[in-house]
């Protein structure tokens, strides 16, 4: 049984709040292999790598994949558009509701393993360890942290189980990490998301479907990119109704930083609280929001049963000075702004009525 949304949803800051991290060059045979770029070549067994300052190594593809929560979604929907489901053994990420309108269901019909989440908000260890997967995939270190009664790397390549955390979140939950890890995890941009599908395509020796993926993705964004080049930017602003309780004043989950600005930027446009850290969404105060220029609202989804046209008006009649108020001009996105194989359709919708004619 899944932990309730809005118990879920205080722990969402942990992944959201954060905008996060890029991967190091790669290296053939190994050592970086996570940024390699996806190619149409096999993998050549065993693959070694470091990965978050683990070293890991697959000796075939996983056939027994366990993805932990981690108030993600990323991961999973990445597995499902590699059409990696039949690998999966059990999936703790959901959401409920998304850009894509096939990818609710899909997930929704992975296997779960009776998994429970313990406090925090994920499988503990013993629940790990009893399901025995080869592989065990985490969005972040912390996944990993036995304070938070999570099994370590360590306890679980001693029972034989290899651990894989996204490379672009290596220095989250991780207070020993290095800087590189620290300044890419700053750095998070919509490559990003298509650095983990390369190295899944590498990982699963499904380079060939990680590589044509990867480009019709990049397509569809650099094709917005070129369309909106010579337009004036537009300030934009992505607010979340549902996830209020990520604000200190209770005001809506206001998405600054990393992915969320390039989202924007892809789409022809400029956060209206551009160059303001991840801390904005939890900070933020009314007069803030009040006296922002915002020309685009991006209503956020948090649950299916919130109304993206509604809470777009809630909004405009709060701050009735804002430009996009007086124009009543607003889209609605769910997953697609997040880390994760999405990204695409969110700055499709986006750039739709940051430059309608363009």
């Amino acid at each position: 049984m899944r932990p309730s949304r809005t118990r879920r949803a205080s722990a969402v800051a942990l992944v959201l709040l954060a905008a996060a991290c890029g991967t190091p060059p790669a290296e053939t045979g190994g050592e970086a292999a996570t940024a390699a770029p996806a190619s149409a070549g096999r993998t050549v067994y065993p693959l070694t790598f470091d990965n978050c300052g683990t070293r890991v190594t697959f000796r075939r593809p996983p056939q027994r994949v366990l993805i932990l929560n981690g108030t993600s979604v990323g991961e999973v929907e990445s597995f499902l558009l590699l059409g990696l489901e039949r690998s999966i053994l059990a999936n703790a990420q959901s959401y409920g509701v998304s850009d894509d309108p096939t990818m609710t269901a899909r997930i929704k019909a992975l296997p779960t393993g009776g998994l429970t989440m313990n406090k925090n908000f994920d499988v503990p260890a013993e629940q790990v360890l009893k399901l025995k997967p080869d592989l065990v995939v985490s969005t972040w270190s912390g996944g990993f942290d036995p304070a938070r009664g999570f099994a370590t790397r360590e306890q679980l390549a001693a029972a034989g189980i290899t651990s894989l955390v996204n490379p672009v979140n290596c220095a989250m939950g991780k207070p020993q990490a290095t800087e590189q890890d620290k300044r890419a995890y700053r750095n998070q941009s919509i490559n990003s998301s298509l650095e983990f599908l390369s190295l899944l395509g590498r990982v699963f020796d499904v380079q060939r479907k990680a590589f044509d993926l990867i480009g019709r993705l990049r397509a569809r964004v650099e094709s917005v990119r070129a369309r909106v080049a010579a337009l004036p930017p537009r300030k934009v602003l992505i607010a979340y109704p549902g996830m209020a309780m990520m604000n200190a004043n209770g005001l809506p989950a206001v998405m600054t930083g990393g992915i969320y600005d390039d989202v924007i930027r892809a789409a022809g446009g400029v956060n209206a609280f551009a160059g303001q850290t991840a801390d904005m969404t939890r900070t933020l105060n009314r007069e803030q929001l009040a006296t922002a220029q915002v020309d685009v609202l991006v209503v956020g989804l948090f649950t299916p049963e919130e109304n993206g046209a509604e809470a777009a008006a809630k909004l405009f009649a709060a701050y009735p000075h804002w430009a996009a108020a007086r124009s009543r001009t607003y889209t609605v996105v769910s997953d697609g702004v997040y880390l994760g194989p999405l990204n695409a359709w969110a700055v499709e919708k986006i750039s739709k009525v940051v430059h309608p004619g363009g």
